[in-house]
């Protein structure tokens, strides 16, 4: 017979899925960004349906409370996705800086060409 728990964690793992693909299809997720929470989702599937792989990996790195185990792997995936992003806010503050210096650039270059147009003007008028 099937646990009240294992429904749930199987329950959540399919909401968790389903939310994700829908931000995906409405564009307020990229897809870049969904790999990472698609695979947390299958994760959680797979270790909510199969409890017996749970209780295996936690005897495998000798933790004695299996849900421990789901504890400390949470905590890295959090860590991961924190390195992650910043990565990602790393290149896009590196890239926003870039493309202020070249506007500044082009602001620079454009006031100086209104400037000759306008000297040739006003030479052409005298």
């Amino acid at each position: 017979m099937i646990d009240r728990s294992t429904i749930f964690m199987v329950g959540a793992s399919m909401i968790a899925l389903l939310v994700v693909l829908e931000l995906v299809r409405r564009r307020h997720l990229s897809e870049e960004y969904s790999l990472l929470w698609l695979g947390t989702a299958l994760v959680m599937l797979v270790v909510g349906a199969w409890r017996d792989l749970l209780h295996s990996l936690a005897a495998l790195v000798n933790i004695h409370h299996p849900p421990n185990l789901l504890f400390l792997l949470a905590a890295l995936f959090l860590l991961f996705i924190q390195l992650y992003f910043s990565t990602v806010i790393t290149r896009l503050t590196r890239e926003s800086k870039e493309a202020a210096q070249q506007i500044a650039l082009l602001r620079h270059e454009l006031s100086q060409l209104r400037g000759q147009q306008m000297d040739r003007e006003d030479d052409s008028a005298d």
